[in-house]
Formats: C-alpha cells, sequence, structure tokens
C-alpha cells in the first residue's frame, strides 16, 4: 500500500515537472524543473528495485548533466524579445508538427497492449538469479559482454563530438596577446628572496617606497565682470 501511494505520487510529481519544464517562460526555471524531474524518476527506479538506475540518474544526469545545463543558460545573454518575435510566424509549422506527433502516440497507444503477466512483474525489476548476481551486476555482465561493442561505439561518438565542439568554438589568439608560460613560471630561473618582515612595519623595511600621489588640479579662478554694474545701476 506504502509502495503503491509513493509510486503515485512521484509519478504525479513527475509528469507536473515536465510539463512546468516545456510551458516555462525563463528557462533557469526549466532546468530547475528538469532537476525536479530527474529526481523523482530516480525515485520511482528505487520503487522498481533498479537502485543503479537510480544513481546513475541522480548523480549523473541531476548533478552533471542538468548544472551544466543550467550554468550554460545562466552565461548565455538570450534575448527573449527576439525569441518571441518569430513564434507567429511558425506556429502553423509547429502546429503540423505537433498534430502529426499525436497522431503517432495515437497510433502507438492504440496499439498496446499490456503482458498478462505484467501484474505479477511489479517492482521486480529482475528475475532472482541462480547464483545470487545483484541488479548492478547483471546490468554490469549485460552491458560490458553482450552490448561491449555499442557501448564503445557510444563513447567514440561522444568523443567525436566533444572533440568538434572545441574546434569549432576555438579562436586564434591575437600574436601580441600575452600567454601564461607554466614552464617558465616553475622553473623560476632566478630565485625569489625571502624577507622576514618585522609585525606592523611598512613596506620601507623592504625598501619600497610608494609613489607619491599626483596633486589634486585646483580649479580655476572665474574671473566676474563688473563692468556697468557699480553701484548696484547703470550709468
Amino acid at each position: 500500500m506504502i509502495a503503491t501511494l509513493a509510486f503515485y505520487v512521484f509519478a504525479f510529481i513527475l509528469i507536473a515537472s515536465a510539463v512546468m519544464v516545456v510551458t516555462s517562460r525563463n528557462p533557469v526555471h526549466s532546468v530547475l524543473y528538469l532537476i525536479l524531474a530527474f529526481m523523482n524518476a530516480a525515485a520511482l527506479f528505487l520503487i522498481a528495485g533498479a537502485e543503479f538506475l537510480a544513481m546513475i540518474l541522480a548523480i549523473v544526469y541531476v548533478g552533471a548533466v542538468a548544472v551544466l545545463f543550467l550554468f550554460v543558460v545562466m552565461m548565455l545573454d538570450i534575448d527573449f524579445a527576439q525569441l518571441r518575435a518569430g513564434f507567429q510566424r511558425y506556429l502553423p509549422f509547429g502546429a503540423i508538427i505537433g498534430g502529426i506527433l499525436f497522431l503517432e502516440l495515437l497510433f502507438v497507444f492504440g496499439s498496446w497492449q499490456f503482458a498478462e503477466d505484467a501484474g505479477s512483474l511489479r517492482l521486480n525489476a529482475m528475475p532472482a538469479a541462480a547464483d545470487g548476481v545483484t541488479n548492478t551486476e547483471a546490468i554490469g555482465r549485460i552491458l560490458y559482454t553482450d552490448y561491449i561493442f555499442l557501448f564503445q561505439g557510444s563513447g567514440l561518438i561522444l568523443l567525436v563530438a566533444m572533440i568538434g565542439a572545441i574546434v569549432l568554438t576555438l579562436r586564434e589568439k591575437a600574436p601580441n596577446s600575452r600567454r601564461q608560460n607554466i614552464a617558465v613560471q616553475v622553473a623560476r630561473a632566478e630565485a625569489v628572496p625571502l624577507e622576514n618582515v618585522p609585525a606592523r612595519t611598512g613596506l620601507g623595511v623592504l625598501g619600497i617606497k610608494r609613489r607619491p600621489l599626483p596633486e589634486a588640479a585646483k580649479p580655476k579662478a572665474v574671473a566676474h565682470d563688473d563692468h556697468g554694474h557699480h553701484g548696484g545701476g547703470h550709468h
């Protein structure tokens, strides 16, 4: 009873947060709702017995991907007025695409049938193995044995995408720009002397003198023309 009630609570919050991700006008709020959706999905995985997937969803997606999205959205200078300017122009095309997706969903749900033994598989993420392997160990065996080539292929695709993003955003610096040479800084060709400076003493002990502050420019005197104003009137 408690597991069923928790499932419906987490599922309701997950659906509501997913809707808010799409409908929220502020992209920062959308990312925050996305983090909430990830956490509730992780809770659903825990209820289903897939603790490994729940931890991956919480650590990788919430701790890395969603936070990265949040930083990118906050760092970009997005002009919301410009984004809303083309809404009316692209509304018919977007409505057509949305209608096609809605029809596809109707076809999927129309041909979907529940399995006969689906009710008995609740709260059992995997059948109990004879050798007593855990859920995490079973996923590792399948991932790194049966699907090892697909796993390595997806890793190579992500690597190529990362290198491509770096190459596209790389800009050559000006020839006269200053660059940091870490090797020279670490080597330190000339030793830096250490001085024991007594407490409450100024820089004069080390022979360092401050430059005198420039004198403030004096305001110019304004000459008053009193010609023709003697005696409080004209003569």
